[in-house]
């Protein structure tokens, strides 16, 4: 059974993949999108370090994670947040 709470958190640490999540069938879709979208945040974040000089091992992850959020039907994030320097406001 996969340790959702623990996905949520850090969806690396129990999922190699975001395709990997999409075909979990003990998992629901709800939580499915919100395990995609912490990962998705994630992505962001290594994209904006990446432009600081900061390289990351999988910079192909955030196409990845947008393609399995398309999967399951998930359109763009409609929730407001902080501003960042990903563009999120």
């Amino acid at each position: 059974m996969t340790d959702i709470k623990k996905a949520k958190l850090d969806p690396t640490s129990v999922y190699n993949s975001p395709a990997e999540v999409v075909e979990d069938n003990t998992v629901t879709r709800e939580d499915k999108i919100e395990i995609l979208r912490v990962w998705e945040y994630d992505a962001r974040e290594i994209q904006v370090a990446e432009e600081e000089n900061m390289p990351a091992a999988n910079n192909n992850i955030l196409d990845e994670v947008l393609l399995a959020l398309n999967k399951l039907g998930a359109g763009p994030e409609s929730k407001k947040s902080a501003p960042t320097k990903q563009g999120g406001t």
